[in-house]
């Protein structure tokens, strides 16, 4: 999954379609995103020690990672990910629109580091 807590998103689909905010948690098993402010549900909690105001307590819960898009922090735009190997051995996240690179994934490699 090419999405990482963190990353700036915009929803594409459902009710906060439009809507850009920070991812909070990945799941990649389920292939689903928690993102901030961004489907909101109320849990309705009893009292207790631990909530003793008790009552209806909002929380996000999780979205398909396929509704939502990364936002380029070079071009400001919704876009794919690719991936890309650099000259050292590095794996870099790439933007597919103005091909910036937006994070590195893996470091480069001793191997072809010492090569070159």
């Amino acid at each position: 999954m090419l999405i990482h807590t963190g990353d700036l998103v915009e929803v594409r689909t459902g009710n906060a379609k439009g809507t850009r905010a920070k991812v909070l948690s990945v799941q990649p098993d389920d292939g689903k995103i928690v993102v901030e402010g961004v489907n909101r549900v109320y849990r309705h909690m009893k009292r207790s020690q631990k909530n003793p105001q008790g009552g209806r307590l909002s929380r996000e819960m999780p979205i398909s990672v396929s509704n939502v898009l990364v936002v380029c922090s070079a071009c400001s735009k919704a876009t794919r990910i690719g991936l890309r190997v650099e000259a050292d051995g590095s794996k870099a996240r790439v933007c597919k629109k103005c091909d910036a690179k937006i994070s590195v994934v893996r470091p480069p490699r001793a191997a072809k580091a010492a090569a070159k």
